[in-house]
């Protein structure tokens, strides 16, 4: 049900949402921008050439994160009225979008880890069985504490307003989520490093007389500085989600989620233009 009020006790959530509103703005902006400047090179590098699986996964990656963006956006701001059916609908979808969004850059660091490890099927098998379990266990926690989270429509002052209401320990299994994506993250870093420090290695006993081994060289200097990137961005977010243990950290826990998937975006399509360079 909505609720109407002037009362001035509610002016501190109204900054609060302004400010969220304000956050997550930029954040979209810093998402479209990237899109916008790197449309040429996407076009020469991505559409005209022969699609792969990679391929497909970085634009589905890439737009879905855009239509993301857009429904964030307009799901916060102060001046754009939702119910709260179209409040509860918006959650879910968002919810969901994050979650596929997550799947598939797990298959494309495994796909990366996979070519590292030069092909190996035990190396595969391992981490399908850990990705599809983590996800699985995500998936799960997601439905569930969707049951428990209910949207309303406040009117305050003239400034539209969307919460949403927790019930049970619904804050908790939102954590555990962040704590398996977060392992699963850990491990993919763990083994990029490894495998890296074994092909360097390798490489400087093999450099003298083999101008090859230069090439192949660069190209793992490449993978481990994105990835590094990469897993330091999902690191600083996942700080930030110790707003949901925290009420006093509102702000952080509204934003930490776009900003999440804007880091990821622009990364992921860093990486990607990047070893488009190699191939």
């Amino acid at each position: 049900m909505t609720v109407v009020s002037d009362d001035p006790s509610w002016w501190p959530l109204i900054s609060s949402a302004q400010l969220n509103s304000y956050w997550i703005v930029a954040a979209s902006g810093v998402v479209i921008y990237d899109w916008v400047m790197t449309l040429a090179q996407e076009v020469e590098l991505v559409w005209r050439q022969r699609f792969s699986l990679m391929t497909v996964l970085y634009l589905s990656v890439r737009y879905t994160g855009l239509l993301y963006a857009v429904g964030w956006i307009l799901s916060t701001l102060p001046t754009v009225s939702q119910t709260d059916a179209v409040s509860n609908i918006v959650l879910k979808a968002l919810d969901w979008t994050n979650l596929v969004t997550a799947f598939l850059l797990g298959v494309i660091m495994t796909t990366r880890l996979y070519a590292m490890y030069q092909g190996s099927r035990k190396m595969l098998v391992f981490l399908i069985v850990i990705l599809l379990a983590i996800n699985i266990a995500c998936g799960a926690l997601t439905a569930i504490s969707l049951k428990y989270v209910e949207g309303e429509e406040l009117i305050l002052s003239g400034f539209h307003v969307c919460t949403y209401y927790y019930a049970r320990d619904v804050q908790l299994l939102i954590s555990t989520i962040w704590i398996l994506t977060t392992v699963w993250e850990v491990l993919a870093l763990f083994l990029s490093i490894w495998v890296s420090v074994r092909h360097f290695c390798e490489l400087r006993l093999l450099r003298v007389g083999q101008p090859t081994g230069s090439i192949v060289e660069d190209y793992f200097t490449v993978l481990v500085k994105s990835h590094a990137l990469y897993f330091g961005s999902f690191t600083a977010v996942s700080c930030l989600q110790l707003a949901y243990l925290s009420p006093s950290l509102l702000v952080c826990r509204y934003v930490s989620d776009l900003c999440m998937l804007s880091l990821f975006i622009i990364i992921i399509g860093l990486k990607f233009r990047r070893n488009c360079h190699f191939q």
